[in-house]
């Protein structure tokens, strides 16, 4: 209880330093979120440079709109809504998120046919798979999946109907499954060469 205690007075100065313009709070602040915030921008976008300049443009606002910040919720839950909102409007104003359409078969895949996969697929693994989506489904994966949005939300977020969010994350876990499924083999495939090679 303590330690929690001494994090919220830490984030309390914190906020405080900031809402002062304090350039040594802005640097913390950034030294401690800006690689949490880097992978997020990334998730979104899959480019280096952009997910980059998302980052520094988001804690620009961040440094510019604390004042806003009510203390409800952690800081860095407030950080991530702003990283969210920059990958979201370079993706309306650069991508333009189309409704895109998987086929049937991609569409209906069970469920449980990566089981297996989960137990040799790592983080990383994962993550780069969720890269390789197709953005529309990609940007509402992330949105649910990762940052906890709801259908409604996301819509909202979108400009799309909320029936059009929940059949982009839809296709977006079959298009997903299929993709850990075919890691999964090639994995076992290499796991068993690697064995025959012995």
């Amino acid at each position: 209880m303590g330690r929690i205690l001494a994090l919220f007075s830490q984030e309390g100065q914190l906020v405080s330093a900031l809402k002062r313009d304090d350039p040594k709070a802005q640097r913390q602040a950034y030294d401690k979120y800006s690689r949490r915030m880097l992978g997020l921008c990334y998730r979104y976008v899959c480019d280096d440079m952009i997910a980059e300049d998302l980052m520094v443009e988001g804690f620009m606002k961040v440094f510019s709109k604390i004042d806003q910040f009510s203390g409800e919720g952690s800081l860095e839950g407030w950080i991530r809504k702003i990283m969210v909102n920059e990958a979201l409007g370079y993706l309306r104003k650069f991508k333009k998120i189309q409704e895109s359409h998987l086929s049937d078969e991609a569409a209906y895949i069970a469920d449980d046919s990566c089981a297996n996969a989960e137990q040799n697929l790592d983080a990383q693994a994962l993550l780069d798979l969720i890269a390789t989506l197709p953005e529309g489904y990609r940007t509402v994966f992330n949105l649910y999946a990762i940052e906890g949005y709801a259908h409604q939300e996301i819509a909202e977020m979108l400009g799309v109907s909320e029936s059009t969010s929940k059949s982009q994350l839809h296709r977006a876990r079959a298009l997903l499954q299929k993709l850990v499924s075919e890691w999964d083999m090639d994995f076992k495939k290499k796991v068993n060469y690697e064995n025959a090679s012995c």
